[in-house]
């Protein structure tokens, strides 16, 4: 039984090519390094003493960068390819993140952070299009939970290897280790994979598949990126309040924070390959996958009420983890299976920028909410956000089965 089950977890990694395995290893390098993210709002709040409401505003602007980004990132991809894309997008972030650490100034950070991110965002829409570029059609929603699971990884190794270096070294440390990360992962990127300027595939062939002359004119897309929209206001309070919640109610360190992040990606390492395998060999509806993962999202800061317990946090963090396995991998391929030929760029640069609206709105939302009205309160809304989302994909399920 458990040769068997071993066996298909090998398995479910067959199949892919080498372009694939490469930006694999890539994204892994570049996560790895990724340490800032996690720690941002402590930075801010512990080391260069903002206020809570200075601390929104960067992550506003934060925000409002990777919007711009994402949209650049995605239109340039259908004009000049991804390939380019890429390698400027990660290369400059890497080394515009050397220089943010001299900034300390809260108008000066509100500036650097949102110019980083115009950067640094324009390659998520690239990224994802190479997948389309270098994946077969048959596996690629497990390429896409590939690169997730190298995500996850580099997350597994950073935020821990973070809290040790802020520990020994201090802030500073993180953002040489990011930049250069950036840097490192994008020239392996160069060498050893060449351009390539056209999809191998000639037509759709997913059930979600529309053909409109404009994404803007694609009714379904909207509701789910709405959906998408919320989903993510609520996943990303575990990079912005979360940390904060950590430490002040129940004063953990940033290493026992970082071994937090880390159990989250060590389970999508083991667990979430096998998932998306199993799915798609039993072609589970894409919608009613994305639905429950969104409502474990939701249940998730439900639980953070119960705020007597230190243990609640890893309850917390499981449940959010098993939510996000079973939302993004899908969610990704969905936004790309509504894509027409030669305009994957485009629809990708919308559900990565319903992420980075997310960015701006979350953070702000999530710190006004504490500083006005304490962490409960925040959790409360959180959650009822989360099933706000469920409703959205829900519908967007009423709305395809009428059009079939």
């Amino acid at each position: 039984m458990l040769q068997k089950a071993f066996q298909r977890y090998i398995d479910s990694f067959r199949g892919f090519s080498k372009e694939i395995w490469i930006l694999t290893l890539v994204t892994f390098i570049n996560r790895a390094g990724t340490m800032v993210l996690p720690f941002l709002s402590k930075y801010l709040k512990e080391d260069l003493h903002f206020s809570y409401g200075q601390v929104g505003w960067v992550m506003v602007c934060f925000g409002l960068g990777s919007m711009i980004g994402s949209w650049l990132g995605g239109k340039l991809s259908d004009k000049v390819g991804f390939y380019k894309i890429m390698i400027f997008s990660l290369f400059t972030s890497g080394i515009f993140i050397f220089c943010i650490q001299f900034i300390t100034s809260f108008i000066g950070l509100c500036l650097g952070m949102f110019v980083v991110m115009i950067v640094a965002d324009m390659f998520r829409p690239a990224m994802y299009v190479s997948l389309g570029a270098y994946a077969k059609p048959e596996n690629r929603t497990r390429a896409f939970t590939l690169v997730r699971l190298a995500v996850n990884l580099g997350f597994a190794a950073g935020p821990a290897l973070g809290g040790l270096i802020i520990m020994g070294m201090g802030y500073k440390g993180l953002f040489w280790i990011d930049g250069l990360s950036c840097v490192t992962a994008i020239l392996l990127f160069a060498l050893l994979v060449k351009e390539k300027k056209k999809l191998p595939y000639e037509e759709n062939k997913n059930s979600e598949e529309v053909v409109v002359k404009s994404v803007f004119k694609d009714a379904p897309f909207w509701v789910f990126l709405l959906g998408s929209y919320l989903t993510a206001m609520v996943f990303f309070q575990l990079f912005t309040t979360m940390p904060l919640y950590q430490s002040e109610w129940y004063h953990i360190s940033e290493f026992q924070i970082g071994l937090l992040m880390s159990f989250n990606g060590l389970i999508i390492f083991f667990l979430e390959m096998p998932m998306v395998n199993y799915f798609e060999r039993k072609n589970v509806n894409k919608l009613k996958i994305i639905i429950l993962g969104t409502f474990l999202l939701s249940l998730s800061y439900f639980v953070l009420l119960i705020n007597v317990w230190v243990g609640i946090l890893v309850i917390s963090m499981f449940l959010i983890t098993i939510g996000e396995m079973l939302n993004f991998p899908f969610s990704n391929t969905f936004a790309m299976s509504r894509a027409p030929k030669g305009h994957e760029g485009r629809y990708m640069a919308l559900y990565t920028m319903s992420f980075s609206l997310a960015h701006i709105t979350s953070a702000k939302l999530g710190l006004e909410i504490i500083a006005r009205f304490g962490y409960q309160t925040n959790w409360m809304v959180m959650g009822s956000m989360g099933l706000a989302a469920c409703f959205s994909f829900i519908t967007l399920n009423r709305m395809l089965l009428r059009y079939k």
